[in-house]
């Protein structure tokens, strides 16, 4: 019987296998997914939130552990653990170290990439190369890995793990592990969780970012067998993403970040939010909730042409236009709604020393929502414009096991 079985293939799943083998367990881990695919949401990542009282290798100035707090209060709406919370963010100050000694390699931020070279270290290669170092490593130190193997049930008794089931194959170990991802791919799921606004299901507009392996068939199992519920459904990381990207495993490349250079409407013409809150690297996450909340889960991403040259291009471009009235009409917006949104954002605008860079004085005056920053009108052509759908990549729910395993396989701290 081997120690530790390992339920998915992402990069919770390989750290938790590795970490036991290192300890000198016997590990088995199970990727629901084919080869080519494997890695789960991480796949598809890009870089690692750091906490850090000062420089560090590819990470300048600080990012204290109490503004990583509040920049995670404020994405969540102040609804998080905050236990749970702190632990991960204490330890992001410490993991690179270990991580490296796996093969992992960081670099700084692409030029085009606002803002995060203070908290963010990146991945050389992105997630994909992340992911693959891990599973070299796990190979080399003995861990086994079979693929195609999505576990459909656990069997417990007394509160204890027994078994794994994939269909009619029995898996026994000492221990075991579930790192098998969130719901988000579960679209039933989603549906309950969000619901209906104005008689349609919220869910069936969003795009998912990440893995379609993602069910969440063992949350939901957990759960049902007394596993305490943490977290709120509708929680979730969710961008808000190119419109015409695929239904799964778009990745980073659906990310549009012109946001906060220009406005955002939502298919009335209307603005909905502040754009220029704060820096976009502390906002992003924000707008999938936001255009989740919007007639028919769409929103319009609006600039001109100086805001070109400032954020990193998309893959694919918008739709461009000559005047605003042309530019209304390729993105399907009433012109006249359209035309005056914008005549009234600039006729607010109250323009000061612009500065993508820092929390700048360009602001509106006198309009609802307000843009609190990077204020500039937008009336210079060529206009683009992109439509935007909620894209999630992962979900907030999560199941504590209250249950002891019959053998420690603790790793000793670090």
């Amino acid at each position: 019987m081997i120690d530790v079985l390992v339920i998915g293939g992402g990069n919770a799943a390989l750290c938790a296998a590795l970490t036991a083998r290192e300890a000198g367990a016997s590990v088995l881990l199970l990727e629901a997914s084919p080869r080519e695919w494997r890695g789960g949401n991480s796949q598809h990542t890009r870089n690692l939130r750091c906490m850090h009282d000062g420089p560090q290798d590819v990470l300048v100035d600080a990012y204290p552990e109490e503004e990583f707090w509040q920049d995670l209060l404020k994405v969540t709406g102040g609804i998080t653990d905050e236990k749970l919370a702190r632990l991960a963010i204490r330890d992001s100050a410490t993991c690179r170290g270990w991580m490296r000694r796996h093969g992992v390699h960081f670099q700084p931020p692409l030029s085009g990439a606002l803002h995060v070279a203070r908290t963010n270290a990146f991945f050389m290669g992105g997630g994909k190369a992340l992911v693959n170092a891990y599973y070299r490593s796990a190979q080399s130190l003995g861990v086994h890995v079979r693929y195609d193997s999505p576990v459909d049930a656990l069997e417990l008794r007394d509160g204890r793990f027994v078994a794994a089931r994939i269909g009619l194959e029995r898996i026994e170990a000492h221990a075991c592990v579930v790192a098998s991802g969130g719901f988000e791919s579960n679209r039933e799921w989603l549906r309950e969780a969000w619901g209906q606004v104005d008689g349609q299901w919220v869910a069936d507009n969003f795009l998912i970012r990440g893995t379609r392996f993602n069910q969440g068939v063992l949350l939901k199992f957990l759960l049902d067998a007394g596993a305490d519920r943490i977290g709120d459904p509708t929680q979730c990381h969710s961008v808000a993403i190119d419109a015409r990207a695929p239904l799964y495993d778009g990745g980073i490349c659906t990310r549009v970040d012109c946001v906060s250079l220009g406005i955002m409407v939502n298919r009335n013409a209307e603005r909905f939010y502040d754009e220029g809150e704060d820096f976009w690297p502390k906002r992003y996450a924000i707008w999938g909730r936001l255009v989740a909340m919007q007639p028919g889960q769409i929103g319009y991403s609006v600039i001109d042409a100086k805001a070109v040259g400032r954020f990193m291009p998309p893959v694919f471009p918008g739709a461009k236009a000559a005047t605003l009235p042309e530019l209304a009409r390729r993105l399907g917006l009433d012109e006249a709604t359209f035309v005056r949104t914008v005549a009234h954002y600039n006729a607010a605008c109250r323009v000061g020393t612009f500065d993508h860079t820092v929390l700048d004085d360009c602001h509106t005056e006198g309009l609802v929502p307000p843009k609190t920053h990077w204020a500039l009108p937008v009336d210079t052509p060529p206009f683009q414009g992109y439509a935007l759908r909620p894209g999630i990549t992962f979900t907030g729910v999560f199941g504590k096991s209250r249950w002891n395993c019959p053998r420690s396989t603790s790793p000793p701290a670090s």
